[in-house]
């Protein structure tokens, strides 16, 4: 695991600091928190180490009571700013904020077909393919959207 929420505490973006601190050891290459308060949605995210990103000042900023936070190595995409999580969008007047562990085997055809149909991506990792798949149900609902998405990308066989 490389990526925790928190919901229903007026410090959730510094809980998750501290979560995201204890996880350090799974993603040194970049850090970020999404925190919202259900209608305001605020990110900090940067390259380097969780203490090194997060000071009191970035902390007080990331006002809410649920935060969601990620501590990156890559897997897929390229080591740069525009990869790290968590990663969020404005759609349909909402606000959706993702956090994604592992690779999608199927990422690269369902990007391929997207960008055909006239997608432009953002980034180079496999999260946000199923950020523009959600985007594509929303119309559905929320809960919709996530099974419509999840019934179409793929992870790795099990050994």
């Amino acid at each position: 695991m490389r990526h925790l929420r928190v919901y229903g505490h007026e410090e959730a973006a510094k809980l998750t600091y501290f979560g995201l601190y204890a996880l350090q050891h799974r993603g040194q290459e970049s850090a970020g928190i999404v925190a919202s308060d259900g209608r305001h949605v605020v990110e900090h995210k940067a390259m380097g180490l969780v203490p090194d990103l997060f000071g009191e000042e970035v902390l007080s900023k990331l006002k809410g009571n649920m935060a969601l936070g990620h501590v990156r190595y890559s897997t897929t995409g390229s080591s740069l700013l525009m990869n790290a999580q968590p990663l969020k969008i404005h759609h349909l007047g909402k606000t959706l904020a993702i956090a994604h562990n592992g690779n999608l085997v199927n990422a690269r055809q369902i990007r391929a077909q997207m960008e055909d149909e006239g997608s432009i991506f953002q980034t180079t990792t496999d999260s946000e393919v199923v950020l523009h798949l959600i985007a594509r149900a929303m119309k559905k609902g929320l809960e919709r959207a996530m099974l419509e998405t999840m019934s179409q990308v793929k992870g790795p066989t099990p050994w």
